[in-house]
């Protein structure tokens, strides 16, 4: 049998997200969020691609990209409960980090495993972030799919996207548990 690390099986057994609306002051420092970033920079990458890059969002980038959601959501028509609820991931937030998808071209390598890889760096900046103590919530919402605020607000380029916005600071409260899946019904075993 191999050996096993029961502490790393117990907590992805146990982890729970904490809603990002919850997250207060103080969010990790420069120093803590490298640590962080570097466990995320290590997902599986199917031909060393790297086919992400980090928009880490301080404090005081946040105002700027809320009034820019609103504005966006403005400028599209959007309802005044959906330009609220894009504004207000920023408004709320303490630090995240948006963790870009950045299509490479290759002959081996499709598209598409490229962006399983960034989801994949998403998930593993959100449970490093959670192993490390910090309450993180990985959000997207309306304005991280709209090319005009991602150009404007983050500098993304034609060929990249947001796969996810990491929100990482301080939890307040510890939230119950959801219902997860019945493995049963999603779980098909073939022997032969």
């Amino acid at each position: 049998m191999p050996p096993r690390n029961d502490a790393a099986l117990e907590f992805l057994l146990t982890r729970r997200s904490r809603p990002a609306k919850t997250l207060t002051a103080p969010a990790p420092s420069r120093q803590e969020l490298v640590s962080l970033l570097t466990a995320a920079a290590r997902s599986p990458d199917h031909g060393k691609l790297e086919p992400w890059r980090f928009v880490v969002l301080e404090q005081g980038a946040m105002a700027r990209l809320a009034d820019l959601a609103e504005a966006r959501g403005r400028a599209l028509g959007k309802q005044d409960e959906d330009i609220a609820k894009g504004r207000a991931q920023f408004d709320q937030g303490i630090l995240a980090v948006a963790v870009i998808e950045v299509q490479k071209d290759s002959p081996k390598i499709p598209a598409i495993e490229q962006t399983y890889s960034a989801g994949a760096v998403c998930l593993a900046l959100l449970n490093a972030a959670l192993a490390a103590g910090w309450g993180a919530n990985w959000l997207s919402g309306w304005p991280s799919h709209d090319r005009a605020f991602c150009a404007e607000g983050l500098g993304l380029e034609a060929h990249e996207r947001v796969a996810g916005l990491i929100h990482i600071a301080t939890e307040t409260s510890a939230p119950p548990d959801r219902p997860r899946p019945d493995l049963e019904t999603i779980t098909t075993w073939v022997s032969a």
